[in-house]
């Protein structure tokens, strides 16, 4: 019945196709001849025979069967080999018909200018000496055009085109037409009341085409970059109150002309909620749950911070493991209350599985070492698995800023009560050169080179050299850091650096320092960090002019100094370059005199609180204050304290503070403090600028130990200033420009009207 079946479907091919005979008519013929006596294989040019034989499914002296046959050739064909395929029957003997595919002897792309040739041969399956296949080519072409997409060029096209050369070889060569790149023309909110669309523009990532983006790529689109906005959106709204947040879509229109998109995001913010009763359910024996309700620093009536509900997960993790429990698992129950707007937060505390990390597999460091990586963990083979300590670990791997991508699993081990941790990294550059040129109030026209190398030979070791030239100071700074000496969480390292200093506007005098400082530091919490050093240093002071103060003139020479200095710091900041929220303390007391010729004590402390008062308005209080003793001798003059300029704007750098009352030197001061009212905010311009204004107000004062020198005027009184001011974090570095105005003052202050501060790296 089925070879009647295949001699009736060979009629009716024969009659469509004219007579000619395709491979699968021939094997229907071949099912009607009985046994396969010989099989006989034409065409083969760089396969043996043999080769082709053992893809088919029937040996000589099988019976024929129609079925063998037909999954013979599509078995030659799925290999690949092969462009065309065909069997024949004389007698007995089976031929087969083979046609190869070329073989590629070079493969060339013509027209990229965007993408070079490594990054475009990365994506391609088809290498030289590999047979040459349409299914592939095809596949190629559509990784080059998702790369160009992915570089926001949707106008691409890329055309293959083949070269026969001899013996059945060719070259491949991709055409590729460019076009330009394909930019984001508008973004657009839907639904939101809450925050205008450009403040929501400031969150995305993505950027709308603007003259000033010409160093940045944000405003070519990537879909990879629209899935983060989403989740961007979605924690700014969650860390303000706004629970039932949630982005409904993320549309990208192309205009017909391919060179722009339009981007709506559909949004419902919902009601804005604030925490009600934050409770903890401890589910493990011996534990109570009064002991973890003092690590939680939600305060109820605050506005929900979905931030402040991860911090408080990590601090009872943290809590319940230092009381000995290793496997927990901690989660918050959340109830809303839609009528009252409160969410009550219930922590419910249990025994987690009891999972074991089995290892750490790294992949992907070709030139980081494996411990560089490992070492940031705070998990190791054989701890118990803690999803918060994972966490933390990833937040310290991408703080190292040594890789492009960071891609952090879990998977299940050789047995079911272990856990693989799998890291896979995508290293990019960490060295640079930096050129710069600037303008500082304080020393003039600034111009700056500097080499750096952040993950030294591999080892995550950071050295750097910086060459800056001034019109009124000059320095080079030579430095190096390890961050776990001698395999522990201590940072460590040196800096040698040589200072030349014109101070003749000030105090009539030229000061050079050189020196070496081994520094040491550590974090005793996730907030506190701890840091020693010791510095050895040549000072000398010199060109002294005619008139300047006698004080002066008697610290003429060379001084030695031999200081340890101390410092403990406790940061709870957002940010650190520009902080919104949180507060931060220091304390630093130095002691010189175990050696050398200067002797002093000198303690001084910083703080600063940043206050957010509504949406992009940061109240900022902050002061500084501090004094040094002679040990034995006065107080050397380059060790003193010198106020004014950017701890007192209205004030001239050294403007405030003992004067000679002849001269008019600055001549520092043994005790000072300062302080900062300041409100930042807006001015209207797109957040992604980095332009804000803000109002301050400063007052400080310095003065001497003993102020009995009848020579020098030297009050204890008090200056306040008042002003406003502008900051630009512009792509060539921040610049900061401030007009103050003295409130209450001495006459023999210095002012200064106008303060500027300009870097620039390129």
């Amino acid at each position: 019945m089925i070879i009647f079946l295949f001699i009736l479907f060979s009629a009716v091919a024969t009659a469509l196709t004219g007579g000619v005979w395709p491979a699968y008519a021939d094997a229907i013929e071949l099912a009607q001849s009985g046994t396969v006596t010989k099989i006989t294989v034409k065409g083969a040019q760089r396969i043996e025979p043999g080769t082709v034989k053992s893809y088919l499914l029937i040996r000589e002296g099988d019976a024929l069967d129609p079925l063998r046959v037909d999954r013979s050739l599509k078995s030659l064909f799925a290999t690949g080999l092969f462009a065309d395929v065909n069997f024949q029957r004389r007698g007995g003997e089976l031929i087969v018909n083979v046609v190869e595919n070329p073989v590629i002897n070079r493969i060339a792309f013509e027209g990229n200018q965007e993408i070079d040739n490594e990054s475009l041969e990365s994506e391609s399956s088809l290498r030289p000496r590999v047979i040459y296949t349409r299914s592939k080519v095809q596949a190629d072409v559509k990784r080059i055009l998702t790369l160009y997409r992915r570089k926001g060029r949707f106008a691409v096209s890329v055309e293959p085109k083949v070269i026969q050369l001899p013996q059945n070889r060719i070259d491949l060569v991709f055409e590729i037409k460019e076009g330009d790149s394909t930019t984001i023309k508008s973004i657009r909110f839907v639904g939101n009341k809450k925050y205008s669309d450009r403040r929501l523009r400031g969150i995305v990532q993505t950027k709308e085409t603007a003259w000033y983006r010409f160093l940045s790529s944000d405003d070519v689109y990537d879909p990879d970059r629209l899935t983060l906005d989403r989740e961007l959106l979605r924690r700014f709204y969650l860390s303000d109150g706004y629970a039932d947040f949630r982005v409904a879509s993320a549309v990208a229109e192309l205009t017909p002309d391919r060179t722009d998109f339009f981007i709506t995001f559909s949004v419902n913010e919902g009601p804005r909620y604030v925490f009600g009763d934050i409770k903890v359910n401890a589910k493990l024996r011996d534990l109570k749950a009064e002991s973890l309700q003092s690590v939680i620093e939600i305060e109820p009536a605050d506005w929900y911070d979905i931030s402040e509900v991860d911090k408080a997960i990590d601090s009872i993790t943290n809590k319940v493991g230092e009381l000995g429990y290793a496997f927990v698992d901690v989660r918050p129950r959340i109830k809303r209350d839609r009528k009252t707007k409160r969410i009550d937060i219930t922590f419910e505390v249990k025994e987690g599985p009891r999972v074991f990390v089995e290892r750490i597999d790294i992949t992907g460091n070709v030139r980081t070492l494996d411990k560089v990586i490992r070492r940031e963990f705070q998990l190791v083979e054989g701890d118990a698995f803690n999803s918060a300590k994972l966490r933390r670990s990833r937040r310290r791997i991408q703080n190292l800023d040594f890789f492009e991508k960071l891609n952090i699993s879990q998977v299940p081990g050789s047995a079911p009560d272990k856990a693989v941790i799998k890291v896979d990294v995508e290293e990019k550059s960490t060295g640079s050169i930096s050129l710069g040129a600037g303008f500082s109030s304080s020393v003039g026209v600034i111009g700056e080179v500097g080499f750096q190398e952040k993950n030294l030979l591999g080892r995550g070791q950071n050295l750097g050299l910086k060459l800056s030239i001034a019109a009124e100071r000059s320095q080079v700074d030579l430095s190096f850091t390890e961050p776990f000496f001698l395999d522990r969480d201590i940072k460590a390292g040196f800096d040698v650096f040589h200072v030349r200093q014109d101070l003749q506007d000030f105090s009539s005098i030229d000061t050079n320092r050189t020196g070496l400082t081994l520094r040491a530091g550590y974090r005793i919490t996730d907030d506190l960090f701890q840091r020693w050093s010791y510095t050895a240093r040549l000072s000398e002071i010199d060109n002294i002019a005619e008139d300047a103060a006698e004080l002066i003139k008697g610290q003429s020479g060379k001084e030695y100094l031999s200081q340890i200095m101390h410092s403990m710091a406790y940061d709870v900041r957002d940010s650190r370059l520009t902080p919104t929220e949180g507060y931060t303390v220091s304390l630093a007391t130095d002691l010189a005199g175990l050696g050398g010729t200067i002797r002093h004590l000198r303690n001084t402390l910083k703080a600063a609180y940043h206050y957010p008062i509504a949406d992009q308005w940061v109240l900022t209080v902050g002061g500084k204050t501090g004094y040094i003793l002679g040990l034995g001798k006065d107080v050397q003059f380059l060790e003193r304290y010198f106020v004014g300029g950017d701890d007192l704007r209205g004030f001239t750098t050294s403007g405030v503070g003992p004067r000679d009352s002849v001269s008019q030197d600055a001549l520092g001061g043994e005790w000072m403090y300062t302080g900062t009212l300041q409100l930042s905010f807006p001015l209207g311009l797109p957040a992604e600028l980095g332009v804000l204004g803000r109002v301050f107000s400063d007052f400080g004062s310095s003065g001497s130990l003993e102020p009995d020198n009848a020579d020098v005027q030297d009050t204890a009184s008090v200056r306040v200033t008042a002003g406003i001011g502008i900051t630009w974090v512009s792509p060539f570095g921040p610049l900061g420009v401030d007009a103050g105005i003295p409130l209450v003052k001495e006459d023999f202050d210095d002012e200064e009207l106008i303060r500027v501060n300009f870097g620039a790296r390129f």
